[in-house]
């Protein structure tokens, strides 16, 4: 019986690499992530999120940086992996106003050296993250893969329109099939504490007013973890086709083995909804603290998800209260906040 073929998952100690390498492993696929474990956040978080991925079989860790192209080159020659999932960045829209040069290291010569991978080791899909950041200054709602994106309002939200663009290159040159990501405001458990999710949970347990930007005029698509790992899992061994070509290209296809799909929930929630959520499931009420919009910002996001429903048959839809409460059960748990006596689970 031939070997079952390892998946390579790049930023595996990160919130998303972390729930589909556990989902891959899960299922019996061999996994190697990779990671270099940054301090953006705690990496005692990423390292527990490894401790938990370490208990399964199949699973293998190769610290390592992107932008490393000698240590790249070699992780590649060493597996040549058929299917490649690009999860690792440097993340955050705000934090790209402080430190850019770590988008363009990351971001974009790490990209560079995963295409390169990717190409001379005979890789039949890479999957890799891109951004609601992408769609920028667009106003037209819900947002679609066949808009264009040409007016990005963060250097986060660059760089991964940049990624699209790199990896439909060598989608027409090499022949190498590639899928884009664009994820809306994922959240869930093992997520990331420089989201407004954890933000807002911390600040309320501890009672510090959360900061609410554009004055609490805001409206995220917000997509549960399980429903994005669904998707991914749906794309892994579905390598795009080429569209037939026309005079005028759609955004969102190519004649190239090259696409780009939406995963967001297609359910827009206003914020002050959420921390509504949250001081529910938490049990306590939140102060409030109403700030201008942040550089970099866009007052709304809103998925149109039609064409991965077409595709694989599945459409984001875990309910957001049902959603946070999932979240703040495992917030509690791994903090080891006790619930109050006399509570439900």
């Amino acid at each position: 019986m031939a070997a079952v073929e390892p998946v390579l998952v790049t930023g595996a100690a990160g919130f998303i690499g972390f729930h589909l390498a556990r989902r891959l492993l899960r299922d019996g696929r061999p996994v190697v992530g990779l990671d270099n474990i940054n301090a953006y956040y705690d990496p005692k978080l990423k390292e527990a999120r490894l401790a938990e991925l370490a208990k399964l079989p199949g699973f293998e860790f190769v610290k390592g940086d992107l932008a490393d192209r000698a240590a790249m080159e070699k992780l590649f020659a060493a597996h040549r992996f058929p299917f490649v999932v690009h999860l690792a960045a440097q993340a955050g829209v705000r934090h790209s106003l402080s430190d850019p040069h770590a988008y363009v290291e990351a971001n974009l010569v790490g990209f560079a050296n995963i295409l390169e991978g990717c190409r001379h080791h005979g890789c039949r899909h890479l999957l890799y993250a891109s951004s609601s950041s992408v769609y920028g200054a667009n106003t037209h709602v819900p947002f679609s893969v066949h808009d264009n994106v040409d007016h990005p309002l963060s250097l986060y939200g660059a760089s991964k329109k940049a990624n699209e663009l790199m990896a439909h290159a060598y989608a027409h040159l090499f022949k190498l099939p590639a899928t884009g990501l664009r994820f809306f405001t994922v959240y869930g458990p093992w997520g990331r504490p420089d989201m407004a999710m954890w933000l807002f949970t911390a600040a309320i347990l501890a009672g510090k007013p959360i900061k609410l930007f554009n004055n609490g005029n805001m409206r995220r698509d917000f997509t549960y973890i399980d429903d994005v790992t669904e998707a991914m899992m749906r794309l892994i061994e579905r390598p795009p086709a080429p569209a037939q070509p026309g005079a005028a290209p759609d955004p969102g296809t190519s004649a190239a083995p090259w696409r780009v799909y939406n995963i967001g929930n297609n359910q827009p929630v206003e914020l002050m909804d959420v921390v509504g959520l949250l001081e529910q499931a938490i049990g306590k009420k939140a102060a409030r603290e109403l700030l201008p919009m942040q550089p970099g910002d866009v007052p709304a996001t809103y998925a149109d998800v039609d064409d991965l429903m077409r595709e694989v048959g599945f459409r984001p839809a875990t309910p957001i209260a049902e959603g946070i409460a999932r979240f703040i059960a495992w917030y509690k748990e791994y903090h080891r906040i006790e619930k109050p006596a006399g509570t439900s689970p």
